[in-house]
């Protein structure tokens, strides 16, 4: 009995799937003839039951392929000579600089630089070294040996080179009325804005080099700067960054609120002379009056990729296009005035120049030696050091004597 209904049910499903079959005949017979015979290995009855044989594959495939190579042709093409240049913080005065350098060398997707909103230029060596699409960071020329005494870093910072020496920054020690000198600042408070930016790296070793210990705080400008006005727990803050500095340009401060001078001496160590004066904060400066300070060069720093790599070329570029541009940053209205200091063969102490630029600079001072003209070396020694009558000498001899070198070569 059972063996005659499993017959029957076998039956009754040969039955049904020749039925379907036939139906998908008659179909295939009521549709138009086909633009071309199929190929010995597809039989159009069973290609209408199971579909496309795996030799034949639709049109929008095709149609997507070649949507999806123009997309990454696109791709391709705004991507090719594109260099991550991490810049600083918003407030900060590096990312003006990163912005205004990467305007002066767009040239669309032939050359496109990308400032990065970043910690600070103090992390921007790790961007440098470890962070995917940086080429190249604006970092400050003594944070270089930092890396060296670390041990974790004994190559790393091998590969980091350098393009331009770019403009200073200052140091701002903003106080209360109370604080008459820097020393008064011993065992005090003393902000140094948050980890990672320049004030909060450089600032305490500064202090240290000028044998004052001070008690650092390491929290945002803005709230340590309400605190000063509100009573005496916080006794100063340190700023570090090319000036004016827009906070004390717009804020209001209470009576007696002033910059302390930082008298340079031999003990600071990689800085430089430098001054604060009416001009650069009207509300805060007497006329006629300057305050001492002293400032940390900035660094365009660049990753020195291996030769002949994408990397490597697309720095190449940036050297290209810097060297024949560069003037524009200087001359033309719409950038910063500090650019007119910038001198693109200068040095950085302890620091590689990136192979590329040197040889363009080398190249450069072949052809003009001959030519240089005196009042030119002059001019710009007066504006690397102002009001300093002794290091213009000098580094107007420096000039002569770096001319001199290079026209025997």
């Amino acid at each position: 009995m059972l063996k005659g209904q499993s017959m029957r049910h076998a039956f009754s499903i040969l039955v049904g799937f020749a039925a379907l079959i036939w139906s998908s005949v008659l179909a295939g017979a009521q549709s138009p003839p086909q633009s071309a015979a199929p190929s010995g290995n597809q039989v159009p009855w069973l290609q209408s039951i199971f579909g496309t044989s795996p030799a034949t594959k639709p049109k929008t495939t095709t149609v997507r392929q070649a949507r999806a190579g123009g997309e990454q042709a696109h791709k391709d093409r705004i991507n090719a000579w594109t260099v991550g240049l991490a810049a600083g913080r918003l407030e900060g005065a590096p990312l003006q600089f990163a912005a205004e350098l990467a305007r002066v060398l767009d040239d669309g997707d032939n050359m496109r630089v990308l400032p990065i909103v970043t910690r600070g230029p103090f992390d921007n060596v790790y961007d440098l070294l470890y962070l995917r699409g940086v080429d190249a960071a604006i970092v400050y020329g003594d944070v270089l040996d930092h890396f060296k005494s670390k041990p974790e870093f004994a190559n790393a910072w091998r590969r980091i080179n350098y393009l331009v020496n770019l403009v200073p920054s200052e140091a701002h020690v903003f106080v209360r009325p109370e604080i008459k000198s820097i020393k008064d600042l011993a065992g005090k408070v003393v902000n140094f804005n948050t980890e990672g930016t320049a004030a909060a790296y450089s600032g305490p070793i500064i202090f240290k080099q000028l044998g004052i210990e001070v008690k650092a705080t390491f929290v945002p400008h803005n709230i340590a700067m309400e605190k000063m006005k509100t009573g005496p727990e916080v006794a100063a803050t340190f700023w570090i960054s090319s000036k004016p500095l827009a906070p004390f340009l717009k804020g209001k401060f209470p009576e007696g609120f002033k910059f302390l001078p930082i008298e340079y001496t031999d003990k600071l160590e990689y800085y430089a002379p430098a001054y604060l004066e009416h001009a650069d904060y009207p509300a805060l400066i007497p006329q006629g009056q300057q305050i001492a300070t002293i400032s940390v060069p900035a660094v365009l720093a660049v990753y020195d990729w291996p030769k002949n790599t994408d990397r490597y070329q697309r720095l190449d570029r940036v050297v290209e296009y810097l060297f024949e541009r560069f003037e524009k940053l200087q001359k033309e209205p719409g950038y910063h005035e500090k650019w007119k200091d910038v001198n693109l063969a200068a040095s950085v102490p302890g620091w590689t120049r990136f192979k590329p630029l040197q040889d363009r600079l080398d190249k450069a001072a072949i052809v003009s030696s001959r030519s240089v003209d005196p009042a030119q070396l002059r001019a710009q020694a007066v504006r690397a050091a102002p009001h300093d009558p002794v290091e213009q000498e000098r580094l107007f001899r420096q000039f002569l004597e770096w001319n001199r070198k290079q026209s025997k070569q």
